[in-house]
């Protein structure tokens, strides 16, 4: 006779439950990671070519 299925087994509503938070945690994070490394690349992007030129003429 098999074991009762454990709370993380993937059939109890524990289980399920775990799973959507993951999830949802992941989808979360995932959005507030991708907006500030877009946000660092902008910054970057502006700050370089914002930077002051420096020519060098050769006589």
């Amino acid at each position: 006779m098999a074991p009762p299925p454990g709370p993380y087994s993937g059939t109890s509503t524990l289980a399920l439950v775990a799973r959507a938070s993951a999830f949802s945690f992941g989808l979360v994070y995932g959005s507030i990671k991708l907006k500030y490394l877009q946000c660092q690349r902008h910054a970057k992007l502006k700050s370089d070519f914002l930077a002051p030129r420096v020519v060098i003429i050769e006589k």
